[in-house]
């Protein structure tokens, strides 16, 4: 279909080099992320933010600034216009009356992942590849592998053996080839790698999806920056929070929030970006404290939320500018300050999030109590994932009765 998307080439994040967005790609020459560029001006004839509010509800209605060429290669469950709720009670206790929270719990899979694995393994079966494979901290291989069984692509994932265990039986019951690996998602990472490099040498058609050495999950998550400023009435918050290990999705909004500007559908200052993180694997706020453009692993990387464990990101140095450039920072929250946050939350809202979200509402509350959040700022903070994917951060301890006994 003519115009479904007006996507022209990919260029790499560092370099400016310019590469075919018709043929399957990794990273660049630099070994650099490398990122989807479309014909804004065109779009911009195209659709408009009126238009947009006509479509179904999910990603898709963004089509025209997403990679797919062809309708019939879209492949969906449904994804995307999570809501983006008011936090009322959370917000008055922590002195942000603003406060709203953009639930990707409620995507297929559980997980904000599945919007990257949804346009990823769209693009990736318009291109012809036959399988994909990567290595995750569980999310994204429950994702891609769901996505991967919808579009009929084989799916190779390899996860440490701390990943949550549902979204091992996600990638299972989808029929993925799952393998763990004792040690961290580097380390899968570089198993990959290896077994990708040896099927495709003799013409299995792999193509290696690991977090930003492919061009187009960063195009399925940017529909979330997109979402929240449609949901806002085409107005940006003052501050989004984004829980942070690879990456992609702060990159992803903030690729979306300089498009729209480019696009004319929203004006003046950028939403401040803030990366959180957790104390034991905060590699983006020490780089950010100390004024870097790149990042350093940590020694011993460790938190309970499984999902942001991730020492060395490959986009370190976008997502660092995405904090420099929109005037944002960097906060590294403890285990123990993110799941009295979970807990919190859920009494106040009555919504489980995962401890990746819930990162994001304990640094919402120290900015506040810092000062750099003065309590009159509309602020988002992103949940990425249902608290039913990590059921061991709570306990349900209860006293059980006798048929004839008596409740108090």
């Amino acid at each position: 279909m003519p115009d479904f998307s007006t996507l022209t080439h990919l260029e790499c994040s560092r370099t400016g080099e310019v590469l075919d967005a018709d043929t399957v790609q990794g990273t660049s020459a630099s070994g650099a992320p490398l990122l989807a560029r479309y014909d804004l001006d065109r779009a911009r004839t195209l659709v408009t933010p009126a238009d947009i509010a006509a479509r179904p509800p999910d990603l898709w209605r963004y089509h025209e600034v997403l990679p797919v060429r062809d309708p019939a290669h879209v492949v969906t469950m449904g994804e995307g216009m999570t809501p983006l709720l008011p936090l009322p009670r959370a917000g008055a206790r922590l002195g942000l009356p603003g406060l709203r929270m953009k639930d990707e719990g409620l995507v297929p899979t559980g997980a904000f992942k599945a919007r990257g694995a949804a346009v990823g393994v769209s693009r990736a079966a318009e291109l012809g590849v036959r399988a994909v494979a990567m290595p995750t901290n569980g999310n994204a291989g429950a994702a891609w592998a769901c996505y991967a069984a919808r579009a009929g692509l084989g799916a190779l994932i390899a996860m440490p053996v701390d990943a949550p265990e549902i979204t091992r039986r996600e990638v299972a019951v989808s029929g993925g080839e799952l393998y763990l690996v004792d040690g961290l998602i580097g380390d899968a990472g570089r198993l990959v790698a290896d077994a990708v490099a040896r099927r495709n040498s003799v013409g299995a058609g792999y193509q290696d999806t690991s977090t930003l050495r492919e061009p187009y999950r960063i195009e399925g998550k940017k529909t979330m920056g997109y979402e929240i400023v449609e949901q806002l009435g085409w107005r940006c918050p003052d501050v989004i929070l984004y829980p942070t290990g690879g990456g992609v999705g702060i990159i992803a909004i903030h690729k979306a929030l300089a498009e729209m500007r480019e696009l004319g559908w929203i004006s003046g200052p950028l939403p401040r970006l803030v990366a959180v993180q957790a104390t034991g694997c905060a590699p983006i706020v020490d780089a950010f404290e100390a004024g870097l453009r790149e990042s350093t692993a940590p020694a011993d990387p460790h938190t309970v939320a499984f999902g942001i464990t991730v020492p060395k990101a490959l986009g370190d140095f976008l997502v660092l500018d995405a904090v420099y450039d929109t005037g944002g920072t960097a906060v590294a929250v403890s285990d123990d300050e993110l799941l009295a946050a979970e807990h919190a939350l859920a009494r106040d809202e009555g919504t489980w999030i995962c401890p990746e979200g819930a990162a994001c509402v304990a640094a919402a509350g120290r900015l506040r109590e810092s000062g750099w959040l003065d309590g009159s700022e509309t602020v988002v903070v992103l949940n990425t994932g249902s608290g039913l994917i990590y059921p061991g951060t709570v306990t349900a301890d209860a006293p059980v009765l006798a048929t004839d006994g008596r409740i108090p």
